[in-house]
């Protein structure tokens, strides 16, 4: 099957098996290499991307049924070469380590930003929930989303 979507801003289209996942068609077949793909089950939350406005895992979705969609990875954070506040407070804030999960927090951190510009420690740490990561213990990168939410984005 042909599908096409807008991925950050740019229309793409691609052949794929009805029953390959949007994770491995925005990876392999687009060329998107900031969706991870860890568990395979949408527990990880390392395949999280923005569909339509909202986060979702790339992972427990098929290509086709983003049909028409706009998506957003990591690499839609970024515009006209300067990094997304959050991918600097990130950066700046060591808000990631071995790097894994980074862009499904990235998403999600951008959507919360988004509804709540001025989160809570607490309201943080509730968003992450869904988020799996081995290396930073969280602090550094509930540290990284309280700065970010101090700049404009």
């Amino acid at each position: 099957m042909k599908v096409s979507l807008t991925v950050n801003g740019q229309p793409c289209s691609a052949d794929c098996e009805p029953r390959r996942t949007l994770a491995d068609f925005l990876r392999h077949d687009l060329g998107f290499k900031g969706v991870h793909v860890g568990c395979e089950h949408g527990v990880c939350g390392a395949c999280t991307i923005t569909l339509d406005g909202a986060t979702a895992r790339a992972c427990c979705l098929l290509a086709v049924q983003a049909e028409g969609a706009e998506v957003t990875t990591v690499e839609g954070l970024a515009t006209g070469g300067e990094l997304h506040p959050l991918q600097q407070a990130f950066r700046d804030r060591h808000g990631l380590q071995c790097g894994f999960c980074t862009p499904g927090v990235l998403a999600t951190a951008a959507e919360l930003l988004a509804s709540n510009p001025d989160p809570s420690e607490a309201e943080i740490r509730e968003a992450l929930a869904g988020h799996l990561c081995r290396c930073t213990g969280y602090q550094f990168i509930v540290d990284a989303i309280r700065a970010a939410a101090a700049k404009p984005a």
